[in-house]
């Protein structure tokens, strides 16, 4: 039926063993807020680190040097894969806990009255550390998405900002409404009234690694076990600020970030299967361009536009039929182009009710014979 996929599905499954595996081989998942299944490539990392070098790193004898080595590895990598420097990034659990730890940090800006625009598009990890920080003074300014197309609009934005405010928090996806904002924009418009940019990509990473330096964001979150990996977050964070900030880490790192916002450090053993992540993109890439592209950020660029273009294909005849529908009510853009808008439909009945469903959810799920998918990080 649909004669123009370019990205060879066969070939992408072929690297995840989910789909051979006898439990999970036969499920359809459309759930994601624990992640994503993991390719060979990460696999085997983590089992080789686990095998061999499950020891302290960065001594000099063999295990350690190659734990070492490999842990500067893959943040090395992952740096070139967004467009950052090396010192520019730290691998934490979660996105939650790295925003966290950010807002601590980024409390020395904060004087009483000033203010911290948050947005109701975003997830509730980039909001809530934000809003504790009432606690030191700030006053909340919430940007609202408009009512009648569910988007974040610029203009509104800008009556927002005022010469109190410090701070603005900002998805670059919504994990509801689908939309790609446009972050570029909100961060030269707030760059213009010296704001820090914080953008949360869990919900964009997973559709194509963002480009930070392009951007021009000064800090920048998601979720690797969204992105293919183990679960572990990536904050990214401008060197200039990154340098400034107090520590949240041990004593004994004060001054050497990003490790000052990192507090006890990365999980090993899954930093170094993130190389994992970087070889299967690199797989992509291999199998279906034939030229010898050596720039890693290149080769990003074309699997992502791969992706997105597979995507397109995939969910605008969904999302059409849903806008046609006159008891529907869909969420968002009705079609995606050039990656305005991610593949997560959300939509309205209006003869079902969601609430009456939820609340027979829990008998029907108990139900051997039912299967029940649900999206758990809305």
């Amino acid at each position: 039926m649909l004669q123009n996929i370019k990205l060879d599905i066969d070939y992408v499954r072929s690297q995840f063993p989910a789909f051979s595996d006898p439990l999970s081989k036969d499920w359809s998942f459309f759930e994601n807020a624990g992640g994503s299944y993991v390719p060979i490539n990460v696999i085997e990392k983590l089992t080789e680190f686990m095998t061999s070098t499950k020891v302290q790193p960065y001594a000099e004898y063999p295990m350690s040097k190659i734990a070492g080595d490999n842990m500067d590895k893959a943040t090395e990598l992952f740096a070139k894969m967004i467009n950052a420097y090396k010192n520019e990034i730290l691998i934490g659990g979660s996105t939650s806990i790295n925003l966290y730890v950010l807002s601590n940090a980024l409390k020395k800006y904060i004087s009483k009255n000033d203010e911290i625009i948050v947005t109701n598009q975003d997830h509730e990890a980039n909001i809530s550390p934000w809003r504790r920080l009432t606690e030191v003074g700030a006053k909340i300014v919430e940007w609202k998405f408009d009512l009648n197309n569910h988007e974040l609009e610029i203009s509104e934005l800008k009556k927002l900002i005022s010469n109190k405010t410090k701070i603005l928090a900002v998805t670059h996806c919504s994990n509801i409404v689908g939309s790609i904002n446009n972050l570029k924009k909100i961060c030269k418009i707030a760059h213009e009234s010296n704001i820090i940019v914080v953008g949360d990509g869990v919900s964009y990473a997973p559709h194509g690694f963002p480009n930070v330096k392009e951007l021009d964001v000064d800090f920048y979150t998601f979720s690797l076990y969204k992105t293919y990996g183990p679960h572990l977050a990536l904050l990214y964070g401008k060197e200039e600020i990154l340098k400034d900030l107090p520590n949240q880490n041990h004593e004994f790192l004060n001054g050497n970030y990003p490790y000052t916002i990192n507090p006890g450090g990365p999980n090993h053993e899954e930093l170094v299967s993130l190389i994992g992540i970087y070889e299967y993109f690199d797989n992509l890439h291999k199998h279906h361009f034939k030229d010898e592209e050596k720039i890693i950020l290149n080769k990003i660029n074309k699997v992502n536009n791969l992706i997105s273009l597979h995507e397109e294909i995939i969910a605008n005849p969904i999302l059409d039929y849903i806008d046609k529908r006159s008891d529907l009510k869909l969420i968002g853009k009705n079609k995606i182009h050039n990656k305005d808008r991610a593949p997560t439909i959300a939509f309205t009945s209006h003869n079902i009710s969601s609430k009456k469903y939820l609340k027979n959810w829990y008998k029907v799920r108990l139900q051997p014979e039912m299967i029940i998918f649900t999206r758990g990080d809305v």
